[in-house]
């Protein structure tokens, strides 16, 4: 039998007495080893997986990827190198490096992994490596900055990862942090243009997301102040999308607003930059806009109804400060 195949059509890893329940002899498993087809994360089981996988190095601990290292596995929007999150029951015994299942977790050094203790069954039956997603995302929003929380959240949105009544149980799981959903759309296209958003409006502008208008427009990325268009680009650099970008920005002050057009990089790399900008954009516009250190501290503009950011999102300028309190 091949023992290798068995283990990628259950999803990736099997333990061994789940495959003698599927068929596979310990004569197959060696074979399977012997040819690198298969890998043994831990003792007693097996996988199809690289062992620079995060979810092999997940296992090779004694655990399952969760929170911000799901999320990436799973192709999520996710800022930055992070260390590696696992999930692990609380009953688990001989925790290992995630890099050598010869060395005790206890003596590696500059492991770069955080344990999360989970119900003794948590893992049982797991084939994938991966906790549940709702789970996944929770601690998230538990654990992370608020714009990596509400990055993640535009895009379980913008993909449908979660329906309505998985987002509904976990709003009512975060308790006082519910306003992270709140705080979220559900069709951003990027994770630039969710950073970009979530940073304008903890600094008190406006911001429209995924504005649709006439004129050829389909949408418009983000509208600030209903004055300024921003439009984030992405990596793509062909002469096709240039000629595109440009008939939008032109379309764009056709229809009375001002275009400004940061690069993906920009964003990651150099927002205070790309906010001075935007708020130069939006005095040029009439709009007077107050600096103050971090960011902007107040926007003011006679006759214009303001929304009010959701609550924390003020909270001491710059989102990279922000630390979501983890609920007791």
């Amino acid at each position: 039998m091949d023992a290798a195949h068995l283990v990628a059509r259950h999803g990736g890893a099997l333990d061994r007495r789940r495959l003698h329940e599927l068929g596979a002899t310990d004569h197959d498993l060696r074979r399977a080893l012997r040819a690198g087809s298969l890998n043994r994360p831990r003792r007693g089981w097996y996988s199809t997986w690289d062992e620079r996988d995060p979810r092999f190095r997940a296992m090779r601990v004694g655990g399952r990827l969760t929170g911000i290292s799901a999320v990436a596995a799973l192709g999520g929007w996710v800022l930055g190198r992070h260390a590696l999150h696992v999930a692990v029951p609380v009953n688990a015994a001989r925790l290992r490096s995630q890099w050598r299942r010869d060395i005790r977790r206890s003596d590696a050094r500059d492991d770069a992994v955080v344990v999360h203790w989970v119900a003794p069954a948590h893992d049982r039956g797991s084939t994938t490596g991966i906790v549940d997603l709702p789970e996944a995302i929770e601690l998230v929003c538990r654990t992370e900055i608020a714009e990596q929380a509400i990055a993640v959240l535009d895009w379980v949105r913008r993909t449908g990862r979660l329906d309505r009544i998985e987002l509904a149980e976990l709003r009512e799981k975060l308790g006082p942090l519910r306003w992270l959903i709140d705080a979220s759309v559900e069709n951003c296209d990027s994770l630039p243009e969710s950073l970009a958003r979530t940073r304008l409006r903890a600094a008190g502008v406006q911001v429209s997301s995924q504005v649709g208008f006439t004129d050829g427009l389909e949408h418009i990325d983000l509208v600030l102040e209903g004055a300024v268009a921003v439009e984030v680009d992405g990596d793509e650099h062909h002469r096709e999308r240039f000629e595109v970008d440009r008939a939008r920005d032109l379309a764009i002050t056709r229809v009375g607003l001002h275009a400004v057009r940061p690069s993906a990089r920009q964003v990651f790399t150099r927002w205070p930059a790309v906010q001075a900008a935007l708020v130069r954009a939006l005095r040029e516009r009439g709009i007077l806009v107050v600096l103050h250190n971090s960011g902007v501290e107040q926007v003011g503009r006679p006759a214009t109804r303001r929304e009010s950011a959701p609550p924390g999102l003020h909270q001491r300028g710059t989102p990279e400060l922000w630390r979501r309190a983890r609920a007791g």
